[in-house]
């Protein structure tokens, strides 16, 4: 497993926009809640015939997630693929079949403490967790996610292990989660973004008051593009699919960017295509055209 405190550089050439990809692609790379899953959070059947057929034909299935590692495998076992996965915005990259986490970026202590102390004062109320890099999908859960009791209260989560602000951090992170009950994600992204921006990368995958802070230079398509480069596949070659904010780099870089019908209006913005909602298999609405 690798562990850097910078993030992999991500190739100029996939800023070239090709509205319209005519040719099979040479990689698929999908977004999971919100556009690979339906509401219910499964699998369709049709969708997992589809990157089925995508996968059999040698071509890569790549998910692209906010998830860590450990909510992966149910969604590969739907899903009927198992290959590498960039998980935590990024931040990791998970080899599902293996079970391994084969590289992950992570923030500093220094930098967590100094990010939390500001964004405590600059959002009154809100509260801290954190996501850290492990070996494998199965490794002691508390070990994994840990965040203060507030956070706890308004996220009641299985996973999670109540720990105090030293423990949080003292180590560090691959993810550092900010949650505010009266607040929605897009009023909190602002101020963070004005008060840190420049120190970590600020997202967000649901409006529900939940913030994603990563390492600088830490998103999907940092991700993304390490895992292009290992297979030697031009960015210009992907095609990939989003939802929300978290997806925006990722479109941005591929060659075909594909928003869900039901994708936050930026993510449309941004893309080069929409398709039908998750409700109405929108992925595998656009990969039908070449498997």
């Amino acid at each position: 497993m690798c562990h850097e405190s910078g993030a992999h550089r991500v190739p100029t050439t996939g800023s070239t926009r090709q509205n319209g990809l005519v040719r099979r692609p040479s990689l698929v790379a999908s977004d999971v809640d919100g556009t690979l899953l339906d509401p219910a959070e499964r699998v369709s059947e049709r969708t997992a015939r589809t990157a089925r057929g995508v996968h059999d034909s040698g071509t890569p299935f790549v998910l692209v997630t906010g998830r860590p590692p450990r909510w992966v495998p149910r969604i590969v076992a739907g899903l009927g693929v198992a290959g590498t996965v960039v998980c935590s915005n990024g931040a990791v990259l998970y080899d599902a079949a293996a079970d391994r986490v084969l590289h992950s970026t992570a923030i500093d202590p220094t930098t967590l403490r100094e990010v939390t102390g500001e964004l405590r004062d600059a959002l009154p109320g809100c509260s801290f967790g954190v996501e850290r890099s492990t070996s494998g999908a199965h490794d002691r859960l508390d070990q994994q996610f840990i965040a203060e009791s507030a956070f706890h209260r308004c996220w009641p989560n299985p996973d999670l292990r109540i720990a105090a602000r030293d423990e949080l951090v003292g180590v560090p992170v691959v993810k550092l989660l900010v949650m505010h009950e009266r607040m929605t994600s897009a009023e909190m992204a602002p101020v963070a973004e004005e008060l840190i921006g420049g120190r970590l990368g600020v997202t967000y995958s649901t409006g529900a008051g939940l913030l994603e802070l990563s390492a600088p230079g830490v998103n999907k398509a940092a991700g993304l593009a390490r895992v292009a480069e290992q297979l030697a596949v031009d960015p210009r070659d992907v095609i990939a699919f989003g939802d929300m904010p978290n997806d925006i780099p990722m479109l941005e870089w591929v060659g075909h960017g594909v928003a869900v019908g039901n994708a936050h209006p930026d993510v449309r913005q941004v893309a080069d295509e929409v398709t039908t909602s998750n409700t109405h298999d929108g992925v595998a609405t656009v990969l039908e055209r070449w498997w």
